[in-house]
């Protein structure tokens, strides 16, 4: 239990907070030497009560997230993660009319495919121009062997995606899971739509078996209007050559009615189903699949009537369809480390060590300033915190990397772990009351509250801990009577969008989780607070404080 007497062992220092503001690679370039970890002036308290214990998720709703793995990810730590995907697709403009010319009249068809593209942006940074206008690209989120190829096999789905929930009154939106990869599958149409052969010297095989994300620009060479060739260059991007007659059946030969608009179109097309396979290790990017778009480029025969006598010219048309409408990101899981297993299989068991898992994975629960044995409300810290008139100047939550786990350099380390309310699924105060930005590195942002990952410092350096702040939190606990609820804490792949999710099944702990970790594919293995945790490596929560005079 809290004694008064551990107060007496508290120092004086200076409030600030060390700033980690900048990604993997350049954390010791940016936010470093800003303010100082001094803390001259106040009383420091360590001995807080803190319990963690890991919690594993199991199928998380994955429908219409910002951005979507694609791909394979393995990490020793946790296992294999192949990551699957299904989209609807919209018309870009609706009721498309095709062959405005007779048949009857003329002995050619009007209208022809000429090819179809699937063109999907990567995320990506220019580095150099050189003097040719050739352009030299750097992908971002790109996880695993640079080049590692695999299988990327799209298919037309034949699964609706349907936009609210029936057994809800069709009164909320229909929630659709990370395992609901083997029931797509199942009602695909099993015609292989990206089947062109690969292009370019000395190429072998089809697009779909010797897929991997290129950071090359594209290069298109086409005629003017004036027969001249006229280079494109455009930035990296999934490029792919789609299947001619299906689409001349689908658009072309589309019965009646069925384009008229996109709410027809959407059950007419139910969408495109992207599924890798043969991934040895092969790579997971994240993807903006909302950015994608299909280009059908036709040929057709325009008719133009001149007193009576008709003529016809050849014209080179368009027709756009973007990945937009209902999607649904789908993992499955493989090859698990026995020691995740073992450590997330009972979530009441205090941990020495924590799995934060992205996707179908696993949280941590964190549980600070213990038992309330008077059953008044108050955890019986806090009431002698109370009770000694303590001043909160700063409050901290360090978590330390378990650097054994986390020593595979080919192992990517989230670059920021996010800390949230989890009995009511929310946000802490003190993510509310940080504006702090990062313009280069937006990901960065509320870098006060912070969560970021600090590395150590040298080339390629590991990280180290993870600190975050609560403040307020605390403040709140101390000075305003607020519940002192249970801490949920994951990965994230952006501070910036703090949604959740909603679990298949509600575990013993929580319902959801954040929809920022459900996209991630990354994981970390922090030190616990069992009691075989080494003191210097358990979690820490710090309090600097001035007592009243």
């Amino acid at each position: 239990m809290f004694k008064k007497s551990y107060v007496q062992k508290i120092l004086f220092g200076l409030i600030a907070l060390s700033l980690f503001a900048a990604c993997d690679k350049d954390f010791n370039e940016l936010g470093t030497d800003i303010v100082g970890d001094d803390h001259f002036g106040f009383e420091r308290y360590t001995d807080a009560s803190v319990k963690a214990y890991n919690q594993k998720l199991g199928p998380i709703s994955s429908n219409n997230l910002p951005i979507n793995p694609l791909g394979f990810y393995s990490n020793p730590a946790f296992g294999t993660t192949q990551a699957n995907f299904v989209t609807q697709v919209e018309l870009d403009s609706e009721n498309p009319t095709f062959n405005n010319v007779d048949p009857e009249d003329y002995d050619v068809d009007p209208t022809e495919i000429d090819s179809i593209i699937l063109d999907i942006p990567y995320f990506s940074t220019l580095k150099s121009t050189d003097e040719a206008g050739l352009k030299v690209y750097e992908l971002d989120s790109i996880y695993g062997p640079e080049n590692s190829k695999f299988s990327l096999s799209i298919y037309q789905s034949n699964y609706f995606l349907r936009d609210l929930d029936p057994n809800q009154s069709f009164a909320e939106p229909q929630l659709f899971y990370t395992d609901k990869d083997a029931e797509i599958n199942a009602h695909k149409i099993p015609l292989l739509l990206n089947d062109a052969p690969l292009s370019g010297d000395n190429a072998d095989g089809h697009e779909n078996t010797q897929f991997y994300f290129d950071k090359r620009e594209h290069k298109t060479v086409a005629l003017n209007d004036d027969d001249e060739e006229v280079e494109t260059r455009t930035a990296p991007s999934m490029r792919l050559h789609l299947n001619k007659s299906v689409f001349t059946n689908l658009l072309l030969n589309a019965p009646s009615g069925q384009l008229v608009n996109n709410n027809v179109f959407k059950n007419y097309f139910r969408g495109l189903y992207f599924k890798v396979e043969n991934g040895n290790p092969g790579q997971m990017a994240m993807i903006n699949f909302l950015g994608g778009k299909i280009t059908v480029y036709y040929n057709e025969d325009k008719e133009t009537v001149t007193n009576g006598i008709p003529t016809y010219e050849r014209e080179f048309k368009t027709l756009v369809m973007n990945l937009t409408g209902n999607t649904v990101s789908m993992l499955n899981n493989s090859n698990e480390n026995t020691d995740y297993l073992s450590a997330t299989a009972n979530n009441t068991d205090e941990a020495s060590k924590l799995y934060l898992k992205g996707g179908q994975g696993s949280i941590a629960v964190i549980d600070i300033f213990g038992p309330d044995a008077d059953d008044n409300g108050i955890a019986d810290e806090v009431e002698v915190i109370k009770a000694n008139g303590w001043l909160i100047n700063e409050a901290n939550l360090t978590f330390y990397v378990d650097r054994t786990a986390m020593s595979d350099p080919k192992t990517i380390e989230p670059t920021r772990i996010f800390l949230y309310d989890l009995n009511n699924n929310r946000i802490l105060v003190d993510y509310t009351y940080d504006f702090s930005t990062n313009s280069t590195y937006p990901k960065f942002n509320r870098y006060v509250h912070g969560g970021i990952l600090e590395l150590e410092d040298v080339d390629n350096g590991r990280g180290i801990k993870y600190k975050i702040r609560l403040t307020n939190h605390v403040r709140n606990l101390i000075s305003n009577d607020s519940t002192n609820v249970r801490l949920g804490l994951s990965v994230t792949e952006s501070i910036n969008n703090v949604g959740f999710s909603k679990l298949r099944t509600a575990n013993s702990t929580t319902d959801s989780a954040p929809n920022m970790s459900v996209l991630s594919p990354l994981g970390t293995v922090l030190y616990g607070t069992n009691p075989a945790v080494p003191d210097d490596k358990k979690i820490k929560l710090e309090i600097y404080y001035t007592k009243p005079d």
